[in-house]
């Protein structure tokens, strides 16, 4: 077994803060586009949990922690109800509520490359599955929105390339048995770092090389 990245009490109010912000950003694209009541919260908990879900599902952590820990299937329903009535005034501190989001995938993808590898995966896979922690809920946001997911559009600032060096740091610490709690917490302060520096200064991924065509760009 790894060494925790926090005390239980300390790690279990982070997961509640990432599970509030990240159900911050499923309501307001469920408010955007125009969903009802019930639309905003199973867009809130998708967001949320979906990730998490995913990787405990694949490592056989069952049942997830969604379904036993009642905290983490309340908040997201909290969040949308903020949503519901505020959310006017939420979209005005956009900002603010995109940083606590990068905060979020910083952590989510250290403590789903550490859970993987407890619990028995490779370092390739455990990194893959922390990197499906702190971006699956996203995804899941996205495809139940009829949008193409942004982590897969050219014209969105870096949101999973952060994600994944942070697990990539947590595994290589794995791999030379210097993973600490200092280690991981280097590695999800770097990925919330890059991702800030993403959005402040509009880092994207490169398309394919555009060579000489007689095809027509779309």
């Amino acid at each position: 077994m790894l060494e925790p990245l926090f005390a239980p009490s300390v790690q279990h109010t982070l997961d509640l803060i990432g599970i509030f912000v990240f159900a911050i950003s499923g309501a307001l694209l469920a408010v955007r586009k125009n969903f009802d009541v019930f639309g905003i919260a199973v867009l809130a908990e998708v967001t949320a949990l979906g990730g998490g879900l995913f990787r405990d599902l694949i490592i056989g952590a069952v049942p997830p922690a969604a379904f036993t820990d009642l905290g983490y299937f309340v908040t997201p329903l909290l969040a949308a109800l903020l949503i519901v009535f505020l959310h006017p005034q939420v979209e005005r501190i956009q900002l603010g509520v995109n940083v606590f989001d990068a905060a979020g995938l910083g952590l989510f993808c250290v403590t789903g490359t550490t859970k993987a590898y407890d619990y028995g995966l490779g370092l390739t896979q455990s990194a893959t599955l922390g990197l499906a922690t702190a971006v699956g809920g996203g995804v899941l946001r996205d495809v139940l929105a009829n949008e193409v997911p942004s982590l897969l559009r050219w014209d969105r600032d870096l949101y999973a390339v952060p994600a994944i060096v942070g697990a990539t740091m947590v595994v290589l610490c794995i791999r030379y048995d210097t993973l600490t709690p200092v280690t991981s917490s280097l590695a999800a302060i770097t990925a919330f770092v890059l991702r800030l520096l993403a959005m402040r200064y509009h880092w994207r991924a490169p398309r394919a090389w555009n060579r000489r065509s007689t095809v027509r760009e779309e």
